[in-house]
């Protein structure tokens, strides 16, 4: 019996071994706390961050999902910006409903394409 952690971790090391991000199409990395949410565009091949955003970082505090759509409309935003319009969805070993399906649509809305 797996415990919650160790049974993202296994599913997370699933999406990463087909996952990969590049410096074109990098990958929208998800990581979800209890409080927070936070968004990465990473690009693989070099190892490095291109551009991130959490929640904590939005001056508005509402609801956590609300938030989460905050924080994926400026993860958009950031990326356009920075000449990104396509990229790859890791959703982190998390399921898509909630707060992590709430980033997605607000990346999307705001002209992100995955």
């Amino acid at each position: 019996m797996f415990s919650k952690e160790s049974r993202r971790n296994k599913i997370r090391a699933r999406i990463r071994s087909r996952v990969t991000g590049t410096a074109q199409k990098p990958r929208l990395s998800v990581f979800r706390s209890n409080k927070f949410i936070y968004a990465q565009l990473i690009d693989d091949v070099a190892g490095t961050t291109l551009v991130s955003t959490s929640s904590r970082a939005l001056t508005d505090k509402s609801a956590k999902s609300d938030s989460s759509v905050l924080v994926g409309k400026e993860i958009a935003e950031k990326a356009i910006a920075s000449g990104i319009v396509e990229v790859v969805f890791d959703r982190g070993g998390y399921l898509y409903h909630g707060r992590v399906k709430a980033l997605a649509e607000g990346a999307r809305e705001a002209g992100l394409k995955f």
